[in-house]
């Protein structure tokens, strides 16, 4: 295990964070195309947020400087996604009368209304954000995604952690 720390660095530590991204949205991808549950609004803005993560600690591995603020970044984009998760999850736990009304689908509200209500649509959820579509010892996805969102966060600021050590190594 010393081995392996002693060889680690920044540049595998946020490589391994983007592969950890890919796979969330791999499972993402499963859980739409074979196991045919649609996305609702905030599990695409979920994916995105996933996306975004991954793809800046891809851009954080390829550019090896300036860790610390790629860890920053990485971390507030996986808190924005994990805001996104939680507001998931308390729609999920609302009483059916509070609800919010469903949507049209995502596809017409692309094409006929504005950008800023569409993004606002994604962003806050609808009716059918509430449904609860699997449970996996005894946790929603969102609830899932809120914890991968958390350990995202952890992870990224892991790296300053990481780089703090390799630099105090003689």
């Amino acid at each position: 295990m010393k081995m392996m720390l002693e060889k680690l660095n920044t540049r595998l530590w946020f490589f391994l964070g983007f592969l950890g991204c890919c796979s969330l949205l791999g499972f993402g991808a499963f859980l739409q195309f074979v196991e045919e549950l649609e996305p609702c609004p905030l599990c695409i803005s979920q994916r995105l947020a996933i996306l975004a993560t991954g793809l800046l600690f891809l851009i954080a591995a390829i550019h090896n400087r300036g860790s610390k603020i790629y860890a920053l970044l990485g971390a507030a984009l996986a808190l924005i996604g994990a805001g996104i998760s939680a507001r998931h999850v308390w729609l999920q736990h609302l009483p059916p009368d509070q609800v919010p009304e469903c949507s049209p689908g995502l596809e017409y509200v692309f094409q006929n209304f504005p950008l800023a209500d569409t993004v606002k649509l994604m962003l806050t959820g609808t009716g059918e954000c509430s449904q609860i579509e699997g449970i996996f010892l005894g946790l929603t996805i969102p609830s899932w995604t809120l914890i991968a969102f958390l350990m995202l966060t952890g992870f990224s600021l892991g790296a300053i952690w990481l780089n703090s050590r390799i630099k105090s190594q003689p």
